[in-house]
Order: C-alpha cells, then sequence, then structure tokens
C-alpha cells in the first residue's frame, strides 16, 4: 500500500515522463501504422521491383557484371551497398553514393540477378513512404534525432511502468475494465484510458523498449568497429581505401564468403571504406534461412585486392539484440496476422496516448468521482501509451 507522499511522487513521475513524450510518441505512432505495411503499400503505389519470371535454374550473371551494369547508370557515384530483398534473390538492389561516407544522397539502381540488366532505378529517397520513414527514425535529424526520440523512448518506458503502479490504488474500488458509463466525459475517458492502457501493457513496453534500442544502432556499430574490428585490421593499418582499379574480382570473393558460411543467403555486401566495412574489405553479411537466424547476420570480411577471406567474426551480444529488436519493432516475425495485431495495438496506444492529452488539458474540470485524482491528474499516456521509436532497421527493411 503506498503512503499519500509516495503515491504523489508516482503521480508527478507519470505525470511529466507522459507528457514531455506523448506528442512525439503520437507522431511516432501515426508514422509506425503505414511502416507495418510498407511491403503491402510499396506493390499498391507500385514502387516495389520485380524480377521477370524464368526457369529454377537459370544462371545467375557475374557480381562484377550486375555492380557494372549499375554504375554504368552513375558513373559520378560509387557504389556503396549491394543487397538483395529478404524474399527475392533474383534482383540486385545496388546503392550508389557520391563518396562512400554516409549519406542520404543516394541513388538505387535494381538490377535483374540472372540477366544483368536494369530493371528499375526505385527512388527511396522520397515520396510518402519515405517521409513517413524519415519521421520515424530521425525527424530528419542524423543521429541527434534518433537519440532524441531515443530518450522520449526512454520517457515511455517510464510512463509505463508509473502508470502500472498507480493503477492498483486507482482500481481499488472497481472492477477490472470497468468503464463508468454514468459519469462525466472526463470520467469515461479516464476509465478508458486506463483500460486500454493496462491491455495493451506488454505490447507497449517490447515496442517501446526495441525502438529505443534502434535508435542506438549507428552508435553500436561504431563501438563494434572500433572494439572488435580494429584488432582484426591491424595488418592494415595507414594503408588508403583501395582503389577500384586494384580490387579483385567480386564474384570470387561473394563465392568465398559464402563457402565460409555454408547454409547461409546473402543479405548486404559493403564495399571498402563504407559504413559497415573497413577501407581494405569487401564485408559480406550472410543470414541464416530459419524465421529466428534469418534477422541475424554473420560478417564475412574479404580482402579486396585478393578476394580471400580476412575474418568472420561472430557479432557481439549488443548487436544480436539489436538485429532481433528490429523486426520484433514492427512486427516482421509472424507475417500477415502478426502485421495486423501489431497495427490494431498501434491503433489502440493512439487511443491511449489521445485520452491522456485530453485528461491533462481538461484537468482543471472538476471530476465526477471521489476515486479519480489518483490517476486523473496524471497523464499524458498512462501505461500503453508506446509505440515506434525506431533505428536503422528499418532501413534494414527500410523500415525500416
Amino acid at each position: 500500500m503506498l503512503s499519500p507522499t509516495a503515491l504523489r511522487r508516482w503521480n508527478w513521475t507519470h505525470k511529466w515522463s507522459s507528457l514531455v513524450c506523448t506528442v512525439f510518441m503520437l507522431l511516432l505512432c501515426i508514422t509506425g501504422l503505414p511502416l507495418i505495411f510498407h511491403h503491402e503499400i510499396g506493390h499498391l503505389l507500385g514502387t516495389e521491383v520485380e524480377a521477370p519470371a524464368m526457369p529454377a535454374n537459370t544462371p545467375r550473371a557475374s557480381l562484377d557484371k550486375v555492380l557494372a551494369t549499375a554504375h554504368a547508370l552513375h558513373p559520378e557515384r560509387v557504389v556503396q551497398f549491394a543487397s538483395h530483398a529478404e524474399d527475392n534473390d533474383n534482383v540486385w538492389f545496388v546503392t550508389l553514393t557520391p563518396t562512400p561516407a554516409p549519406t542520404d544522397d543516394f541513388r538505387s539502381v535494381a538490377v535483374d540477378a540472372r540477366t544483368a540488366q536494369v530493371l528499375a532505378q526505385p527512388r527511396f529517397d522520397k515520396g510518402f513512404m519515405y517521409v513517413m520513414f524519415k519521421l520515424h527514425v530521425d525527424l530528419f535529424a542524423g543521429l541527434p534525432g534518433k537519440l532524441f526520440l531515443g530518450f522520449m523512448g526512454l520517457l515511455l518506458l517510464v510512463a509505463i511502468v508509473t502508470g502500472v503502479v498507480l493503477y492498483a490504488p486507482f482500481m481499488r474500488k472497481l472492477a477490472f475494465g470497468e468503464v463508468r458509463r454514468g459519469r462525466s466525459t472526463r470520467v469515461k475517458w479516464l476509465d478508458l484510458h486506463n483500460l486500454l492502457g493496462i491491455v495493451t501493457l506488454v505490447w507497449a513496453f517490447v515496442v517501446g523498449g526495441t525502438g529505443m534500442i534502434n535508435t542506438w544502432a549507428d552508435l553500436l556499430i561504431k563501438y563494434w568497429q572500433h572494439d572488435q574490428l580494429s584488432v582484426l585490421l591491424k595488418p592494415y593499418e595507414g594503408q588508403p581505401i583501395v582503389p577500384v582499379a586494384e580490387r579483385g574480382p567480386l564474384q570470387q570473393a561473394l563465392e568465398a564468403a559464402q563457402a565460409q558460411a555454408p547454409g547461409t543467403k546473402l543479405s548486404f555486401i559493403a564495399f571498402p571504406g563504407t559504413a559497415f566495412s573497413s577501407p581494405h574489405h569487401n564485408t559480406f553479411f550472410l543470414r541464416g534461412n530459419e524465421p529466428l537466424t534469418s534477422k541475424l547476420l554473420q560478417p564475412v570480411l574479404v580482402d579486396a585486392r585478393t578476394a580471400q577471406v580476412t575474418a568472420s567474426p561472430q557479432l557481439p551480444w549488443y548487436l544480436t539484440a539489436l538485429l532481433v529488436s528490429q523486426p520484433l519493432h514492427f512486427g516482421d516475425y509472424g507475417g500477415m496476422p502478426m502485421k495486423i495485431l501489431w497495427a490494431l495495438l498501434d491503433i489502440a496506444t493512439i487511443v491511449v496516448l489521445g485520452s491522456g492529452l485530453y485528461l491533462w488539458l481538461r484537468k482543471g474540470v472538476q471530476a465526477a468521482s471521489p476515486a479519480t485524482p489518483t490517476a486523473g491528474s496524471a497523464t499524458g499516456g498512462f501505461a500503453g501509451s508506446a509505440l515506434p521509436t525506431s533505428g536503422a532497421a528499418r532501413s534494414t527493411e527500410g523500415a525500416t
């Protein structure tokens, strides 16, 4: 049983942690909803790239030829990444940028993996889904925007925990889930706010927590490069980025990487000097074939000059946690049923957040019940106020 003083402290913490993050959580809920269905929306908008049907045994073109085809369209740029869609390895997506450094100035070329013919030049840096993605991930503010949303996610978790603590004394004289329809509008919204908040509690905590983790993606990757990759790269210390003219055959490098990790599929390739590689290697990120292992990546570093494998380090626990959190955040594990569930919980969360704002704005109105002071003064977003504060990941899918 909480003392009156303790109750006031919990209430104050819940109130202000909720109020500070609620507007941003509403933004993330609204932008996160279409991102859950990004593949389906892409099909409707005609932005998904499909390869023409061919016999299953059609031979694949050399990776060198694929990249040469893409680079010929943008000769002033460098190839930064090449990747397959998770469910379609017949299309290569080649990303070209002015320099190897991270940038939002990129061009994508979709190339048929069998014929090395250009299929499309999709613009992933414009349009409705791009705006939703950038608002959701970093507010168009880069790393500072991600870290800010991560802090909002932390406040959300505080609001959830304090909301749970306040829920028990508030509901002491009410049945679980009761909505007092005969009372004032404010009391009815208070009861609905608390009901939806407690029902969506676990989901809110999971999605809010994974969203906060995703905002740390850039920092975690930089730490991994400094902590572990720097040791592997000691023999290359002081050497510049390998010039394109001095690089070995990419197809040979790809085959060497796949031989290093049999039973895996290619997720993406990072070329020398880019954020996910070193100045001296083509880094191949391979994934498993099972539902869980398909979200985990195994990096294989292949010397860019010799096309020989240099190392295949296991990812540390914190990057494994990041990779697992990204698809869980967007409901990508269970197909369409899970996406629909995520969307319904997202909509319920929007109601929780909106009702929390309403309750705070109406805080000066006399409550209709003596039981309302505890939770009634509370809040911008009770226990269930959540949703995606995503990270890079979605960059993975494009969230995403």
